[in-house]
Parts: C-alpha cells; structure tokens; sequence
C-alpha cells in the first residue's frame, strides 16, 4: 500500500510540495545506487512528537556518504532544524517515518564520483505504525548472503546495498516466511534484509559482531543499552545458524521494526513460539523510552512542539 507522503518536503534547502520535486531521469544515483539514506522515528504521545535520536542519525546520515566521497553541503543542525520544521509546516500529530536522503545529481555516466560531483538533499514524511505483526513472525534464512566489508562497506547506509536485502526478501516471501534472515561469507548469522537480530539464550543477550558484515544500527545500540539497564550480560559475538535454531527468544531490531518478536526460523519454532519475557520486556521499556517516558534517555528525544 502506498504511504501517506506528506504534502510539504525539503529540498535542497527549501520547502515545496511533494509535487514540485522532481529530478531528471539523467540522475546519477538512478543509474548506479548512488544514494544516501535514513529512516527516522518521530512518535505522538497525545502532547507532542517526539523524534527518537536524531543527531545520532544524522551523524550516522553523514558518516554513510564518506564511504564513497559524497558530501552533505548542510550541516548537522540545518538538518536537524529542516527535519523539525518540515514537522511542523506539515503539522504531523501521530507517529510518523522520516525519510532523509542524498545522492548524486546529473553526473554524466561516470563512475569516478568524488568531491566535485554535485549532490543533492531531500526528505519527506509519512504515517507510520507496526511494520511487522508484535505478536511475532517468522523468518526464513536466505541462500543469498550478505555482502562483506571486502566488496563494499556494510556500515554505509547506501542505496545500492539494499538490492541484496531485495533478493533475500523475495526468496523468503516465496517461501511463506514474513521475513529473511541473511547469513555473512563464513555461514554465521549476519542480519535481516533492514533489520538486526538478538537471540537470547539462559538470560543472555547474543547479537553479531559488526565483522559478520551487521550494520550498526541505532536501535541495536538502544537495545543494548536497555538490556544492560535491566542486568542482562550482552554480548556481540559470531553465531551459528545452529545456535539461532536453539534460541530460547530471538528478536529484530530496527527503526520501522522497532522490537519484533521471532517466532519461528526456518520453521522450527523458538522457545515457547511467542514472545519471550525478556523480548518482551525489552519491547515494554523501549516503547517508554521513544514515547519519551523514561527521563534516564531524555537525551535520545527531540520534541517537535
């Protein structure tokens, strides 16, 4: 179903309508992937919406373009006033997604993209509730594997990687599955085709390394911290696709998926086949932190209003 895309959106610097903003077929990022992206969460709490770790998401929004020598002419504040403005003029009251973007402009067919390459900057908005069903879903693991860090950087946040998410996705809803699980080059779990994974085992929270090609993702990061708040040992480590079929709770984290409860891999059930204490838990103190109900991460939230 196509989104409900906000009548106002931003770019290059200036607000127009969804209408008007219009790039040329000729553009470079069409032909070769050459783009930058983020999702970000902002979420109404019936007094104001709150966006959850926008600087952090810009500083990553940044980070992602040096990877190929794409820079951001704007910086971090005018990105984060132009994302709380564009809240605003579009008067958003209920949780929303927003998308900021870069990518490289009319640049003929060449492929040495540098400095002097122009660069253009968007974003837009739209209404945005559960990505997947809370209850919990299951995930199937793809034959395609994740790409590594020694053909392209998996930390960068680009269009163009997201082509191996597309191929892991249409296998597993071929295969009746409501989501893929990638494993990394050595056969070890790696991540969901937009999404990071925990499993837990005997109260400890396990999730890859971002050597098994996982992106650093920032509700990964939020996770961790929340976890350790409650006293669970955390750790980053290498796991088997054995280990994850023994999983006593296994989750994906990301900002659409927020916490999903994973019910079953591969058909093969998951703990208890519901949602376990801990995700829950974890799913409970999360949703309190990002509708800005946890003074301890205060610092995580921009309010709008």
């Amino acid at each position: 179903m196509k989104p409900s895309i906000s009548k106002f959106v931003w770019f290059d610097g200036k607000y127009t309508t969804l209408e008007k903003a219009k790039v040329p077929i000729t553009t470079h990022a069409i032909h070769y992937g050459t783009s930058i992206f983020e999702g970000i969460r902002a979420y109404w709490n019936s007094e104001n919406l709150n966006i959850f770790r926008l600087e952090d998401h810009i500083k990553r929004f940044r980070n992602s373009g040096r990877f190929y020598s794409i820079s951001l002419k704007h910086t971090d504040r005018e990105l984060a006033n132009a994302i709380i403005n564009l809240c605003k003029k579009n008067n958003i009251k209920k949780s929303c997604y927003i998308r900021p973007f870069y990518f490289v402009g009319e640049y003929g067919i060449n492929l040495h993209v540098n400095e002097s390459a122009p660069v253009h900057v968007a974003m837009f908005m739209f209404p945005f509730g559960d990505l997947f069903n809370k209850n919990g879903i299951s995930v199937g693991i793809s034959s395609w594997r994740k790409f590594s860090d020694a053909s392209a950087p998996p930390l960068a946040k680009m269009g163009g990687n997201y082509l191996n998410s597309i191929l892991a996705t249409q296998e597993c809803k071929r295969n009746g599955y409501d989501e893929a699980l990638l494993l990394d080059l050595q056969g070890n779990v790696s991540e969901a085709p937009g999404e990071n994974i925990f499993m837990v085992k005997d109260n400890k929270l396990l999730t890859p390394p971002l050597s098994s090609s996982a992106l650093e993702g920032l509700t990964r990061d939020s996770v961790i911290k929340l976890a350790e708040d409650f006293g669970y040992q955390v750790k980053e480590q290498e796991i088997t696709r054995g280990q994850m079929y023994l999983a006593d709770e296994a989750f994906l984290t990301g900002t659409a998926a927020e916490i999903t409860p994973i019910t079953q891999i591969d058909n093969k059930k998951i703990g208890a086949g519901k949602a376990g204490k801990i995700t829950q838990q974890i799913m409970s103190s999360y949703l309190d932190v990002v509708m800005n109900k946890n003074e301890r991460y205060s610092s995580w939230i921009t309010s709008v209003y």
